[in-house]
């Protein structure tokens, strides 16, 4: 049954492809939605880009990467409502973040020329936050493969801090928003880490809608986010990811990681390890 079709009482399915410490933030959201569109929302876990296509999955917050990717279908299966404005004058009330580079509070380090031969830490290859802005960073110093001695997937940002906290990694580049809520909740990590840089800022992900949505239920999601940064409710969930509100992104906004790709395309440095 298509999703025009579906009635009112069906959930929606809210589906995070991010990191697991971002969930308090991602279940406001699904119950505000709830509320705002009188119709059931579930927050579920996302594990396949193909679930919006399937009818398994009708909103989320993905990667800008996979979003670019995404994009690119002849007929994309999603479509971009609203991005978060992070608090920090850093962000310079955009929706952007950087990926900050970490290594061991210890470590010599003090610049990313000089971890030439280290090891180094990456969530997903279809990261931009980990990944694709890390290549594009190595091009930027003309580094070529082969740069990193050792690289590591670890499957989340929040274990690549891990994995530098106990000294197992030289270094990673962890998404800006990640890193913060990491150490506000873990402030034991703050004495065995120090950022020695950034990469960005980047286009920050998105929340998306599935493309066959009917186009009221869209605008009524982007409404109900764009209104968050006044509601008084809403105020400790936004605080936990260091959100101060959401503006409207469309297809263009992520015109920056298109960009970026071709860069690193261009110099055929596509892959880490």
């Amino acid at each position: 049954m298509s999703m025009g079709h579906r009635g009112t009482d069906t959930p929606l399915r809210f589906a995070t492809f991010l990191a697991p410490n971002m969930l308090p933030t991602y279940r406001f959201l699904a119950e505000h939605l709830a509320a705002r569109l009188d119709r059931p929302v579930e927050l579920v876990t996302g594990r396949s880009f193909a679930q919006f296509e399937r009818g398994q999955a009708d909103l989320g917050v993905i990667c800008g990467l996979p979003y670019v990717w995404l994009a690119a279908q002849r007929r994309p299966p999603v479509e971009p409502l609203a991005a978060p404005v992070l608090a920090g004058a850093r962000y310079g009330g955009r929706p952007v973040y950087f990926s900050d580079v970490i290594v061991h509070r210890d470590s010599a380090v003090t610049r990313v020329e000089d971890l030439r031969g280290c090891s180094w830490a990456y969530n997903d290859p279809a990261s931009h936050s980990g990944y694709t802005v890390t290549l594009h960073a190595l091009v930027g110093i003309r580094a070529g493969p082969g740069f990193f001695g050792r690289v590591v997937q670890a499957g989340f940002h929040e274990r690549s801090i891990r994995l530098v906290a106990r000294g197992e990694v030289d270094a990673s580049a962890v998404d800006s928003q990640v890193l913060a809520v990491a150490l506000r909740d873990q402030p034991e990590l703050a004495a065995d880490l120090r950022v020695i840089g950034a990469f960005g800022p980047s286009t920050i992900q998105p929340v998306v809608a599935a493309t066959r949505l009917p186009g009221q239920v869209k605008t009524a999601v982007r409404d109900a986010l764009l209104g968050l940064g006044g509601h008084a409710a809403a105020a400790p969930a936004l605080a936990h990811g260091f959100i101060e509100r959401f503006v409207a992104v469309d297809d263009t906004a992520y015109d920056d990681i298109r960009a970026m790709l071709g860069t690193i395309h261009a110099a055929g440095y596509t892959t880490l390890s």
